[in-house]
């Protein structure tokens, strides 16, 4: 079955085995999270996999996940990183006659129809929890949720709610981390605003993911590249990078297609129109395509994370400036 937050809050200790998927890593870490502390799991009673593991370790696998706790307590065995391919394996132990464990299974982002939702979804004793890049809407609830009374924040500046919601919504760890730190700093005060959210936001710079984002996209290659070596040499995440990049090329689309505009800074207004103009709705459909494949191969197949983004980032920022040559003509 398919199921919503409200359904796993209700639901976790009832189900067999739950799947948490979707392109927000931290969200799905956020919920492996809340499945634990739910069902009181203890650390001798947690048992961990990567689905590479899956072939070497089944019999130890099926025997935590098939005998009761030698401590008592339930018990949980939690798979991460499973693809469509692994759904035969993981199939046969969720439906065993034996279980005992609760079964946590973790994905990015997964194709409707593929062996994996179709197992979850479509049983009653099995579920599946989508993990969305937060949009415009919810991440600001998330944002006034996190930065509310109940913290002793009692408001929130337009200019600083704005810069907020620009910035962040790629990867929910990362932003409750940096709603965290927000709180913090502006305790004595009360208020959050523009000055205190631009020196708060987390470590890559906001200048420069400015740079890099909207100068990709809008064709202006020297601009993205010079920001993109900035953020790498201040440590920046390759993966983070590309969540951001997910994350912003679908405000893109929502734009080109529904013509929603997401709430802009004023300095980076002007190259995000300047990208509406240029990228039509099939050529960002193709490129969210390739991010996801892309997150893939920074997870997976050991290649420098670097070189793969400084690449994928120049191939970008490259057609971007083609296709607004085009555009004049």
């Amino acid at each position: 079955m398919k199921w919503k937050e409200s359904d796993f809050n209700a639901g976790i200790e009832k189900i067999k085995a739950v799947l948490i998927y979707g392109p927000d890593a931290g969200q799905v870490d956020e919920f492996c999270d809340k499945a634990i502390e739910k069902l009181d799991i203890e650390k001798d009673n947690l048992f961990a996999v990567d689905s590479d593991e899956l072939r070497d370790k089944q019999d130890a696998l099926f025997a935590e996940s098939c005998s009761p706790s030698m401590f008592g307590g339930r018990k949980m065995v939690l798979i991460s990183n499973a693809g469509d391919s692994d759904a035969k394996n993981i199939a046969e132990l969720v439906n065993h006659n034996g279980l005992c464990a609760t079964v946590i299974v973790t994905a990015g982002d997964l194709r409707a129809g593929g062996g994996l939702r179709s197992l979850f979804e479509g049983s009653d004793s099995l579920a599946a929890l989508a993990c969305y890049t937060d949009d415009a809407r919810s991440l600001a609830n998330l944002i006034r949720k996190e930065l509310s009374a109940a913290t002793g924040i009692q408001q929130i500046t337009p200019d600083a709610m704005a810069y907020m919601t620009s910035h962040l919504g790629g990867d929910r760890g990362i932003t409750r981390g940096f709603l965290t730190k927000i709180a913090l700093y502006v305790d004595d005060k009360k208020i959050v605003e523009l000055e205190d959210v631009e020196k708060c936001l987390p470590d890559t710079g906001a200048a420069d993911t400015d740079d890099f984002l909207y100068s990709l996209t809008a064709g202006h290659i020297q601009k993205t590249m010079m920001a993109l070596d900035r953020l790498l040499y201040d440590n920046a995440e390759p993966n983070m990078l590309v969540r951001m990049l997910d994350s912003h090329f679908k405000k893109l689309l929502t734009a080109v297609v529904d013509g929603q505009l997401p709430r802009l800074f004023w300095k980076v207004a002007d190259k995000f129109n300047q990208a509406m103009k240029i990228w039509p709705e099939s050529e960002i459909v193709a490129v969210l395509v390739r991010l996801n494949e892309l997150e893939k191969q920074l997870r997976t197949t050991g290649m420098p994370s670097e070189i793969l983004l400084r690449d994928f980032a120049l191939k970008l920022a490259v057609r971007a400036a083609k296709l607004s040559v085009k555009r004049r003509k």
